[in-house]
């Protein structure tokens, strides 16, 4: 917990286009979420990073090259847990699938990929997604 002036209910949401310029309005996105929660410095960072990896993995891959498509985020505060839903109508991809990295080895001997949803799956307490309606829904939770 982060104190006793978190707040019980909120709901916002945001819009992107695919485009890694807009990073800088989806951190002012998080900071003015985790702000509204009584989220501490320490735990917007850490959210900030996770929600920009799992946002700009969709804005770098769930569209064909050179495609146009929005990106949209919603943040929900509800019985003390922050979700970060993040929605777009692209190529099929659930990153929840993806291994484990074996962090134990060298950079060398790893594989290529994969440290993103790793640092994700560090800094939320839940990770879900599905497919519904034609578009990805990634689900990223943390308790405050």
């Amino acid at each position: 917990m982060d104190g006793q002036d978190n707040i019980k209910e909120l709901a916002r949401n945001i819009v992107l286009p695919n485009d890694v310029q807009e990073v800088p309005r989806l951190a002012t996105f998080v900071e003015e979420v985790c702000d509204a929660a009584g989220v501490s410095m320490a735990t917007t960072f850490q959210l900030n990073l996770a929600i920009e990896e799992a946002v700009v993995n969709v804005m770098d891959y769930a569209y064909p090259s050179g495609t146009r498509g929005d990106v949209e985020i919603a943040a929900t505060v509800s019985g003390g847990i922050l979700c970060f839903i993040i929605s777009d109508s692209g190529t099929p991809f659930d990153p929840t699938t993806k291994g484990e990295v074996d962090t134990t080895l060298s950079a060398e001997e790893r594989k290529i990929g994969g440290l993103g949803i790793h640092l994700v799956r560090q800094i939320m307490d839940s990770i879900d997604y599905k497919r519904e309606e034609g578009k990805n829904v990634l689900t990223l939770c943390k308790k405050i």
